[in-house]
């Protein structure tokens, strides 16, 4: 991974005009202004698709393989011509938030239209898609399957659907396919058409000298089309109910620990079969993206197993995970992999063993670095003692200027200004944090828009533990300036990033 630094900024959250952002003009235009400011990365958020059920977390879907469609461009779908600008209503959306119900309903109308004008004009294939449909067919068809049958069978977790679709009869299955069959073509169509526009932009920020950063989220849900193709992967009973769900332990911020609810993988059957599931999701988000940020690495090295009937996370147990003969096998299919390793909270000595053996960079979160000894804090930059990469802040954290008034106690207030300097500004505390991370000896640096757009508590993308209002904040295109890229194109080439 070259020195450089970037932007974390989802595709959610870009302008466009068609309620939230997508894969289409303005995600080129951010592309321009990410090369105007000097920047080399561009990190985002998952891309796999989202549910209202689940609050539309990123991190919360029901595929590892599929994307989410609802980032699909409505004017790419023109210049395609399986639409026309006439078939676009014209609705006043927010231009600051995103109201997922309202857009899901917008661009499913504009979807199956296109559609619609795909099949009639086209016979149904082309050759791109037939080659699409070709290339994916270890993970699309289940995913078209799991998608379909929660259409007409019903919206119920998979393990309560009757035992032969539950259990993946493959007559039943065979035969459904066959009685649904365009249905299934149109969950195809969409995930073919949101892959090629994902890889035309791919194509242009490495153009134009930008990497994409792209996130992993370490598990699937449990009522996921992952887990009901592959249950010999994971913790289940015999109805195919989970015995155990994921968390972590109780410390610090949590007396009760945090059960997360997911499915856990069964790792002895993961390396039976030569870790193939892991191997192939993993090439197939490097496909997609030139580094991969992995979320909760520390749980690929040794996991908090909760029993399901546990209404808290306090009485899990620790579990092992063969992480050296998994990463070998990694390393194997894929030399200098590059990884980062999302090592926040509690790290313990076995997973910082793993990083280094592996040469995994893992993450310093500056608004975290003032609440202790400045003398030997690990996310001060003098204390950089490995290769990593630095953030001002994340998507689960406060912008630095709302962390700074609203978070931030007396002591760490002091701790900042003694670091940066007295007379900087509290309006540029932001800028000032932006500078520490660029001068540090990280290997990239990177910044949530909003702490290069010097927006407060308003802007914050996602609390942690809570389920509204999370996921939507989105940039206005007044924002993108030329005196905001200037400045940063400045702190950048002072850098020397």
């Amino acid at each position: 991974m070259k020195k450089g630094s970037g932007i974390l900024l989802h595709i959610t959250s870009l302008p466009s005009e068609y309620g939230i952002g997508d894969l289409g003009p303005q995600a080129y235009a951010f592309v321009d202004f990410l090369n105007q400011s000097g920047q080399k990365y561009w990190q985002i958020l998952p891309l796999n698709p989202t549910s209202d059920v689940f609050g539309n977390s990123p991190y919360s879907s029901f595929s590892a393989f599929g994307s989410n469609t609802i980032l699909i461009s409505p004017d790419k779908l023109i210049e395609k011509g399986w639409l026309k600008k006439k078939d676009i209503e014209s609705i006043n959306f927010s231009e600051d938030k995103v109201d997922f119900p309202a857009v899901r309903v917008f661009k499913t109308k504009l979807f199956d239209l296109a559609y619609a004008n795909f099949f009639k004009n086209k016979n149904g294939a082309t050759k791109d898609f037939v080659k699409f449909c070709k290339d994916n067919a270890f993970w699309l068809d289940d995913f078209a399957l799991f998608v379909v049958l929660k259409q007409i069978v019903g919206e119920q977790l998979w393990n309560t659907w009757p035992a032969e679709i539950r259990d993946r009869d493959p007559r039943v299955l065979r035969d459904f396919a066959q009685k649904y069959s365009q249905k299934l073509e149109e969950v195809k169509f969409l995930q073919y058409v949101f892959f090629s526009q994902w890889m035309e932009l791919k194509k242009y920020c490495n153009q134009k000298g930008v990497s994409i950063i792209g996130d992993i989220p370490i598990y699937v849900g449990e009522d996921s089309s992952d887990v009901w193709t592959y249950p010999q992967y994971f913790k289940l009973d015999e109805q195919k109910r989970l015995m155990f769900v994921a968390g972590v332990p109780p410390d610090y911020f949590s007396k009760t620990g945090q059960r997360w609810g997911n499915p856990l993988y069964d790792w002895d059957a993961l390396q039976a079969d030569g870790f193939k599931w892991w191997l192939g999701r993993i090439e197939h988000n490097l496909k997609l993206f030139d580094v991969v940020r992995i979320d909760h690495f520390r749980g690929l090295v040794g996991f908090w197993q909760v029993p399901v009937s546990e209404p808290t996370a306090i009485n899990g147990q620790w579990q092992p995970v063969p992480a050296d003969e998994f990463f070998t096998a990694v390393e194997e299919k894929f030399p200098h992999l590059p990884i980062i390793a999302e090592d926040l909270g509690v790290i313990t000595d076995d997973v910082v063993a793993t990083m280094d053996k592996f040469g995994f960079p893992g993450m310093k979160i500056l608004v975290f670095a003032f609440n202790g000894n400045m003398d030997t804090h690990p996310y001060l930059p003098h204390n950089f003692k490995r290769k990593c990469v630095v953030y001002t802040g994340t998507h689960d954290n406060n912008t630095v200027l709302g962390w700074f008034k609203k978070e931030a106690t007396l002591q760490e207030k002091m701790n900042v200004f003694e670091y940066i300097g007295k007379r900087v500004p509290r309006k540029e505390i932001n800028w000032a944090l932006i500078k520490i991370a660029m001068d540090s000896a990280a290997q990239i640096a990177l910044f949530p828009l909003q702490d290069v757009l010097s927006l407060d508590q308003t802007a914050r993308m996602n609390v942690p533990a809570t389920t509204e209002g999370n996921w939507i904040w989105r940039a206005e295109k007044k924002m993108l300036t030329r005196t905001v890229s200037d400045r940063l194109k400045q702190l950048t080439q002072k850098a020397k990033r």
